[in-house]
């Protein structure tokens, strides 16, 4: 389905060419002066340096042959050229059933069945998620369904951090609490000898403390160097060691990422790249790239016309270990062989921006992947104080605790309401949690990706201006008047008619949810989905203190304005879906 300035520049265009100008000048787009009119089209003033006349007079022109088309209510020039378009009631109401019987609800189907890898999440095992792992996860969740919206083979990779250093600590600080287990000895045999059992608590417990000692103690770091270089060659203790890490690692992460309706296709790590590195070596020795610096292999990353210099990349460490560089480049192999794709979408800080900028150059010298590689950086979640977020305490809050900490405060703030007050703890506690976590990702997403943000919880959670809050209250009050009609909910709107202005401004927001999703995807930044649904929602506001939906004695009236509930209904839960967000059905 097209979009609205796409259909109105068609319209536009033949306009310009019955006048004799190319019809290229009829671009259409939304206006930025709702008091003066809904669209715009600014092509007289091209016009004016192909034509060599006043742009003025090209307008006036074009807008004679617009006003004999019914679509526009107002089609006026504006000096010294702006072409002004209002459209009339009936061409907006039949937009609204055209989009009602989309089964896409306006998202434009630009993908073509294209494959591309979302790479998110990304956490470390060994550890559980703390806060730094929120923005990567529901910001690439958000980016991955809108991509399939769009008809896109979107396919998510959290890509685990699960064969680096941080293996390495654990296993360093296991071997000195359980010196005796058969793991550590060198005669370990798979499947006769036993390993060690571990648990989530002992793994949240060995990790922050082995990272602390290798900070204070250099020797303790070169063992636990020595402990991932053995892994990564096979040492048969350490990789049943591991996979006793991964056993425990693997549900306790899936647990917080099903809170957050995050999801993914793929839960390769580093450790499923490590068999594609002997390759990638060969690779870029075959293209004569590899260069010896101290005993290292590097890569030469200089190209003629930089700006500014790019280090050379590391591919082999002096003692024949890998790098996180070693390992992002051998996964694109991986991802070319499993996926053909496209694109793979890289959703990380961006602080880690010059890193993957040597990955992505040293990938298009090796002609790694046709794929093309982009790199979505996402800023910081900050405290009040505007420095990263931190618990009371100073440290760094882990995530699940976050999640409940928001569904407490969900919680009591429906309570303090009288919101569900007849409602079983049960059902309280199932809606305060997705309350709770509809207000951490919204207040998280409505900010464009690169920019950092405060986080404040209190201003999340209120019922009034841009948070999930207030956009999940705005589908339940449509519920209670679709419940209180006696109309269902996926009945088909049966008569589109605008009678007031709240109307045509509720339905305006609707039909532009088709030019709010192409940008979105075009720009990979949600936070365009969500500025798109608070108008529609801040718009359905008014419309409902303007009307009394169930009390209307009109019947073509209340058919209309019940027509106009279910669309907006199903286009708030549209964009909630693209957000990952989970509607509630009262609050």
């Amino acid at each position: 389905m097209k979009t609205v300035t796409e259909k109105l520049g068609e319209i536009v265009a033949e306009a310009f060419e019955a006048c004799g100008y190319d019809g290229k000048l009829g671009a259409v787009s939304i206006s930025d002066r709702e008091d003066l009119c809904q669209f715009q089209c600014n092509g007289a003033f091209d016009g004016a340096k192909l034509y060599k006349k006043p742009p003025f007079v090209i307008a006036g022109e074009v807008v004679d042959i617009l006003l004999k088309n019914n679509i526009f209510k107002k089609a006026e020039v504006a000096k010294p050229g702006f072409i002004n378009l209002t459209l009339s009631d009936e061409y907006v109401s039949k937009l609204l059933s055209e989009i009602s019987e989309d089964k896409y609800l306006s998202v434009p189907q630009t993908g073509g069945g294209a494959t591309v890898v979302v790479d998110y999440g990304g956490p470390n095992v060994a550890k559980p998620l703390h806060i730094g792992h929120l923005r990567s996860a529901i910001i690439g969740e958000s980016i991955k369904r809108l991509a399939k919206a769009a008809g896109y083979n979107a396919v998510g990779d959290i890509h685990l951090g699960d064969w680096g250093l941080q293996i390495g600590l654990v296993i360093t600080e296991l071997s000195k609490r359980f010196p005796r287990e058969k793991c550590f000895a060198d005669d370990f045999s798979p499947g006769k000898d036993s390993v060690l059992t571990l648990d989530v608590d002992m793994l949240s417990e060995v990790y922050p403390l082995a990272s602390k000692k290798s900070k204070e103690d250099e020797e303790y770091k070169a063992e636990a160097q020595r402990a991932t270089f053995e892994l990564q060659n096979g040492r048969a203790g350490y990789v049943a060691l591991w996979k006793e890490i991964m056993r425990v690692s693997i549900p306790d992460l899936k647990k917080n990422y099903d809170r957050l309706n995050v999801s993914f296709e793929y839960w390769y790590g580093e450790s499923d790249a490590d068999k594609y590195v002997g390759e990638l070596v060969d690779i870029l020795k075959e293209k004569n790239l590899l260069k010896q610096s101290e005993g290292a292999l590097i890569v030469d990353l200089e190209e003629e016309g930089d700006k500014s210099p790019i280090a050379p990349i590391i591919i082999k460490k002096s003692d024949n270990s890998n790098l996180y560089s070693t390992t992002d480049l051998a996964t694109i192999i991986q991802r070319e062989k499993d996926f053909s794709p496209s694109g793979i979408w890289y959703v990380v800080d961006t602080r880690q921006e010059l890193h993957f900028t040597q990955v992505f150059r040293c990938a298009k010298k090796a002609g790694l992947t046709s794929a093309k590689t982009e790199f979505l950086g996402f800023g910081t979640m900050n405290g009040k104080d505007g420095k990263p977020y931190k618990t009371r305490e100073g440290g760094v809050m882990r995530l699940e605790d976050l999640l409940t900490t928001a569904k407490n405060a969900a919680k009591d703030k429906l309570n303090a309401s009288a919101y569900l007050s007849d409602a079983s703890e049960e059902e309280k506690d199932s809606v305060a949690e997705k309350v709770g976590i509809a207000a951490i990702k919204f207040g998280d997403l409505i900010n464009h990706r690169s920019k950092n943000y405060i986080f404040d919880l209190d201003k999340f959670l209120s019922f009034e201006g841009k948070t999930g809050t207030y956009i999940l209250y705005t589908v339940t009050r449509i519920n209670s008047i679709l419940k209180k009609t006696e109309t269902d909910y996926d009945a088909k709107p049966s008569l589109f008619r605008l009678y007031s202005d709240s109307e045509r401004e509720l339905a305006l927001k609707i039909l532009l949810s088709g030019e709010r999703f192409k940008t979105a995807l075009a720009e990979r930044a949600p936070n365009n989905i969500c500025d798109s649904v608070y108008q529609i929602a801040s718009a359905f506001s008014k419309f409902y203190h303007d009307n009394k939906i169930i009390d209307e004695k009109n019947e073509e009236k209340k058919n209309a304005w019940l027509s106009l509930c279910l669309l907006t209904r199903k286009m708030i839960l549209k964009h909630l879906d693209l957000l990952a967000i989970d509607s509630v059905e009262n609050m």
